[in-house]
């Protein structure tokens, strides 16, 4: 079976985009490229978190974006582990159109809880849960005009989204061109 489309995994902080696209490219045989290591490798060790307080949102997701359209072109096909940010440019959710898109989703209130224990990234604001409610607000819409699969990760393990990415992989594959 063939899988040819780069696989891009999205959603808000917390979702679990590092280890759903972990877990992925192990099965798949495939690179990861995911945006808060690659960043931090490619600029110096900052983290997201450093690069938003150091060099502002703007520097930060412009990177996000840069890194999303340089993961999106490498042959063979890598899985991307890309930042939340990226959806909001129009040029990213069209530079998405090849690739199988899965959306990590959950309540504002797991996702919170999920980031108070990664320092690694960016608190905007004092206020975890209702930043998150403003972030889906806001994204939300664009996320689900990008996906291809969706899953609510308050109730789906990182294990059982791939075995669920593998089975429609799968079934793609053998469906006749």
């Amino acid at each position: 079976m063939k899988h040819d489309r780069p696989i891009v995994v999205m959603g808000l902080m917390g979702s679990g985009k590092s280890s759903v696209a972990r877990l992925l490219a192990r099965e798949l045989g495939r690179d990861l490229r995911d945006s808060d290591p690659d960043l931090a490798a490619r600029y110096g060790g900052r983290t997201a978190a450093e690069t938003f307080v150091l060099e502002g949102t703007d520097v930060l997701h412009e990177r996000e974006s840069r890194h999303l359209r340089e993961a999106l072109a490498l042959t063979p096909p890598a899985v991307i582990a890309a930042a939340a940010s990226v959806v909001d440019a129009p040029a990213n959710r069209a530079a998405l159109g090849p690739a199988l898109v899965i959306w990590l989703d959950a309540p504002a209130s797991v996702l919170a809880e999920r980031m108070r224990s990664g320092e690694h990234r960016p608190h905007f604001e004092p206020d975890l849960e209702a930043m998150l409610v403003r972030q889906h607000a806001r994204r939300g819409a664009l996320f689900a005009e990008v996906a291809d699969l969706v899953f609510d990760v308050s109730a789906t393990t990182p294990q059982e989204v791939v075995a669920a990415v593998i089975g429609s992989l799968d079934r793609d594959a053998s469906r006749p061109s």
